[in-house]
Formats: structure tokens, sequence, C-alpha cells
């Protein structure tokens, strides 16, 4: 029969290494959004003066000035298709990592139970090989 020996510090300690390495990605990936966005807007537009606004329509509340969108260049509009056609892959990063160290929290949960559910039902067959021997007479009879 094969034999366990999961020792839940040991897990502890892999499972906090790997929040912090989920923490390094997350701020790399927080870090890429932003560079991207900055290089979106320094990349500027096709149109002279890059400052081009186009007049959006609708109606404004009063005294608000009058609403605009700033016109975007084919770099940027290039790095937003980029990141929306990458956003599931970095949303299915976090759940997968998320899972895995669920999954081990779990896991490691059930086998300490299971361990201590052995033990119960060993310290009971103990006792009550105890009481037997307790309730036997002297001469071996009962």
């Amino acid at each position: 029969m094969t034999s366990w020996d999961i020792k839940p510090q040991g897990v502890q300690g892999q499972l906090k290494t790997v929040g912090g390495n989920a923490g390094e990605l997350e701020k790399a990936l927080n870090a890429l959004l932003t560079a991207m966005s900055e290089a979106a807007q320094a990349a500027g537009t096709a149109v002279p003066g890059s400052q081009a606004e186009t007049k959006l329509q609708g109606p404004v509340p009063v005294g608000a000035p009058p609403l605009s969108q700033k016109a975007m260049g084919p770099v940027a509009a290039a790095l937003g298709e980029y990141l929306t056609a990458r956003k599931p892959e970095f949303k299915s990063m976090a759940e997968r990592i998320e899972a895995c160290i669920l999954g081990a929290v779990k896991a490691t949960n059930e086998y300490l139970e299971g361990d201590l559910d052995q033990a119960k039902a060993a310290q009971d067959a103990a006792k009550s090989v105890n009481l037997d021997i307790l309730r036997e007479k002297p001469g071996g009879k009962k």
C-alpha cells in the first residue's frame, strides 16, 4: 500500500512562495498595462497636431464642458487591440494560480482530517481492546 507523507508546514511554505510569485506577476502585469497605456498616449495620432479631439454628440449637463474624445492613432489602436486579445489569457493565469493554491489548501486540510479520523479510529479500537482486557476475569474467562 502506498503511504502519504504530507507535511502541512512544508505545504504552507510552498504556498507562501507561490503567493509571493503571484504578487510579483500581478505587479508585472500592472506595469505592462501602465507602460502600454503611456506608449499609446505618447504615440500620437495620424492627425496633424496630435491633440485632435472629436466632439461627441449627446446631452450635456448644464455648466459641464462639451463631451470630447482625443483622436487615437494607429499605434494606440493596435496596443488596445493587443491588450483586448490578451485579456482572457491574463485572467486565465490569475484563475489558474488561485485554483492551484485553493486546491492545495483543500487537499492538505482533507489529508489532515483523514489523519485525525484514523487517529480517532485507532484510539477507539485501543479503548475497546483495553475494555475487553479489563472485563476478563483471572484465568482467561469472561
